[in-house]
């Protein structure tokens, strides 16, 4: 029966061919070899649709010899699929290199004859290569870059973060300058933040992007102070007015370490705040005067960037965390304790330490009541506690938090004398704040 179907379909696929032919080989594009071209394509095909892709490749290698481009994109596209099916069955290193070099061809041939989907086109191929090549630092750069270049905003996601890792993994081999980086890092910067998301999962994907960028970037270390000292000083003294200039330097020198106390620092986050007063201007002051122990002056600064309809939430939360760390660290409880909660409130990966600077606050409070001077440490259990819930990294500073407040916790006899009991809903309040909290004693 099998044998029969196959026949048939082999007399199907001649006809079809034989038909095709007669038609013009114009209409059709498929070449002079028009009927092979037509038999092959319907043999692959079928064999396609069926799944059967050991029979489908040798059938569409002979299609893609004989046919020219413009006889079928799918031509392509399932050839991509073949080899890529081919690529992962196939465990020699040379034929491994040869049938990538066979899929990126097949890219930029259905790229030249289908030009209406270049975009796409040029997208997937950024993906084969990081897929295939992402291991060749100077392939990826070269490549990935052309591709960055062409498309700017439209690039997808992967290719611009994937561009800077190999630009820094250059950088890494001292075959490109930290000059060279920061230059990657400004472009897919720019792409990214230029990107016209069309919906709520693509704006959250382009939050993505720019945060893996931005920690890849500070994780490198390339925009050390010292490197963007010898990189900027000089233009800056020779543009000082040149708004582009000063905002990126000021944006990369929050990024560095120990970088907000220079006068390079000083000098640029001034001229951008007198160039454009912006959220981003007033974080600079905000880090400036920080570092300089201003401490109204860095609220100030910081409260302004917050407001700021610029700001998206992602950065408010940011804010509000830095505003709730510098307010602590300079004793503004009250300050410190709103701001946390509003970084709570907002998320975006700073809850948990959010929780930590609220548990630090219960656990220094001053409180005189004879139950609360024990419900404070309550309190601060139960933040550490979210604490280390919200954000795994944090689970070992917030356990032993909570082993230091402990030894503070009554015995169960002296708290029975207060009419409470272990587990039992108490609020606290002191010092300006106020908690729901659980009763707890020694021992438990």
């Amino acid at each position: 029966m099998k044998k029969l179907a196959l026949i048939f379909f082999a007399a199907l696929a001649v006809f079809s061919s034989q038909n095709a032919f007669a038609q013009g080989n114009s209409r059709f594009g498929h070449g002079k070899d028009s009927a092979d071209c037509v038999l092959y394509l319907n043999y692959y095909q079928e064999y396609y649709k069926q799944k059967n892709y050991d029979s489908a490749l040798p059938n569409w290698r002979k299609a893609y010899a004989v046919c020219p481009a413009t006889a079928s994109q799918n031509m392509f596209i399932h050839g991509t699929t073949l080899m890529t099916r081919l690529y992962n069955q196939t465990k020699d290193a040379a034929a491994r290199s040869a049938i990538v070099d066979t899929i990126l061809a097949l890219q930029d041939q259905r790229m030249a004859a289908y030009p209406k989907n270049r975009i796409s086109i040029l997208n997937n191929k950024g993906q084969h290569i990081i897929n295939y090549r992402s291991n060749d630092a100077a392939f990826t750069y070269k490549n990935l870059g052309e591709i960055v270049d062409e498309l700017g905003p439209q690039a997808n996601g992967p290719l611009q973060v994937n561009l800077l890792q190999s630009a820094i993994g250059l950088y890494r081999e001292n075959k490109l300058s930290a000059d060279d980086v920061i230059a990657t890092y400004d472009k897919v910067t720019a792409n990214v933040e230029a990107a016209q998301p069309k919906n709520d999962a693509e704006k959250e994907d382009q939050a993505k992007v720019k945060a893996a960028i931005e920690s890849i970037f500070a994780e490198s270390k390339v925009a050390s102070c010292e490197n963007l000292l010898a990189i900027f000083g000089p233009r800056y003294e020779a543009d000082p007015n040149n708004l582009a200039l000063v905002s990126n330097i000021v944006k990369l020198m929050n990024s560095a370490d120990d970088c907000a106390s220079n006068d390079l620092y000083l000098k640029a986050v001034t001229s951008m705040y007198n160039l454009d007063p912006s959220y981003r201007s007033a974080y600079g002051l905000y880090r400036l005067n920080a570092a300089r122990d201003n401490v109204a002056d860095a609220c100030r600064y910081l409260e302004e960037a917050i407001a700021s309809d610029e700001s998206d939430e992602a950065t408010d939360a940011q804010y509000y965390y830095e505003l709730a760390a510098f307010a602590y660290k300079n004793n503004m409880r009250s300050k410190a304790s709103e701001s946390a909660k509003k970084a709570i409130d907002m998320d975006y990966g700073y809850a948990g330490k959010a929780y930590m600077i609220l548990g630090n606050l219960w656990a220094s409070a001053s409180c005189s009541g004879d139950v609360d001077k024990y419900a404070r440490y309550w309190a601060a259990t139960d933040y550490y506690q979210k604490a280390r819930s919200a954000d795994p990294t944090l689970a070992e500073d917030a356990s032993a938090s909570i082993s230091s407040v402990s030894r503070y916790y009554p015995e169960a006899s002296e708290i029975f004398m207060y009419d409470l009991s272990a587990g039992q809903s108490y609020t606290v309040s002191c010092g300006g704040m106020s908690a729901f909290t659980t009763v707890r004693v020694s021992g438990r």
